[in-house]
C-alpha cells in the first residue's frame, strides 16, 4: 500500500509494519464476513488491506490529507477513504444511518481517550472495538478497583475491556518510545449498571476524582460544592464508606452511587 509516505510528528504518526499484531488486531474485533468496519488512521494501509479482505465494507478515517493522495489509488473497491478527525466523527452519518459496526485502528497516543469516547459515548456505538493504544492507556481502560479513573470509567461503563498482547516499539515506523498494547472492548447494548444519563454520571464521577488524594467525603464535597456532611450522607445512601477514595470504587458503586446522587438531587 502506501509505503513510501513519511510519517508526520504532528500527527503522532507510528506506522505498525507487523503483519501479525495486525492481524491480531483484527482477530480482537472478530472481523470478518458481512462486517461493517470503520477504522481510525489507515496511515499506510496495512490494517486497511487486512480488514479490506475479511470484512464487506471499511470506512477509514484519515486525518492527514497527503497520506489521503497516497492511499487512495491502491485502496479496495469495499473501501471509503475519508478526510476526518475521528475526535469529531459521526458514526451515523459515515455510514448513512445507525447500523451495527466495528471500530478499529491505532490510535495517536495524544488522541486516544478522546477518539474512543466520541465512538463510544454516540447514539450509535459500535458493537466491539480493538485499538491499539499507549500500554498506560491500555492498563487504564482496563483498571480494576485500587486503580481506577475516569479513563476507566470511560471505557467500562460501555463495554468490558482487556488488553490482549503487547506491541514492542520495535514492530512501528518509527519506533515510538514507549510499549504498545492491543485492547478489545465488547460494547454492551446499553450503558452498564443502568445508568441512564452519562453526562450526569461523569459529572458526578469528575468530583469524586477531582482530589485523588482526598477521601471520597471531602472530594466530593469539594468537587459537588456541598457541605462535607452531605456528601458523607449521599456515600451512606450508596453504601460507601467516606473514607474510601476514588479510585478504589468499583463500576458497580459507581453506578450505585449515582443512583444515590440522583435520588440526593431529585429530593433538592
Amino acid at each position: 500500500m502506501a509505503g513510501d509516505a513519511a510519517p508526520k510528528k504532528k500527527f503522532g504518526q507510528h506506522f505498525l509494519t507487523d503483519r501479525n499484531i495486525l492481524g491480531a488486531i483484527a482477530d480482537a474485533a472478530g472481523v470478518g464476513p458481512g462486517d461493517i468496519v470503520i477504522e481510525v488512521g489507515p496511515g499506510r494501509g496495512s490494517l486497511t488491506q487486512i480488514l479490506a479482505e475479511r470484512a464487506e465494507r471499511v470506512v477509514a478515517l484519515e486525518i492527514d490529507h497527503d497520506l489521503i493522495d497516497v492511499l487512495r489509488p491502491s485502496i479496495a473497491a469495499n473501501v471509503e477513504l475519508l478526510h476526518a478527525d475521528a475526535r469529531r466523527a459521526d458514526a451515523a452519518a459515515l455510514l448513512g444511518g445507525c447500523v451495527p459496526y466495528k471500530l478499529l485502528g491505532n490510535l495517536p497516543y495524544y488522541a486516544a481517550m478522546p477518539i474512543l469516547r466520541t465512538f463510544l459515548e454516540s447514539a450509535c456505538p459500535p458493537t466491539a472495538a480493538a485499538i491499539l493504544v499507549q500500554r498506560e492507556v491500555a492498563n487504564a481502560m482496563c483498571a480494576e478497583p485500587g486503580s481506577m479513573s475516569l479513563a476507566s470509567l470511560g471505557v467500562q461503563l460501555f463495554g468490558r475491556p482487556r488488553t490482549v498482547r503487547l506491541v514492542r516499539p520495535g514492530s512501528f515506523v518509527p519506533p515510538p518510545k514507549v510499549t504498545s498494547a492491543v485492547v478489545a472492548i465488547d460494547v454492551y447494548d446499553r450503558p452498564a449498571e443502568g445508568v441512564d444519563d452519562t453526562a450526569a454520571f461523569f459529572y458526578l464521577a469528575r468530583a469524586g476524582f477531582s482530589a485523588r488524594r482526598k477521601q471520597l467525603r471531602n472530594a466530593l464535597a469539594g468537587g459537588l460544592g456541598v457541605p462535607p456532611a452531605e456528601a458523607e450522607a449521599l456515600l451512606a445512601g450508596a453504601a460507601i464508606d467516606p473514607k474510601r477514595r476514588a479510585e478504589s470504587l468499583s463500576m458497580a458503586e459507581w453506578a450505585a452511587l449515582y443512583r444515590a446522587w440522583r435520588r440526593w438531587t431529585a429530593k433538592g
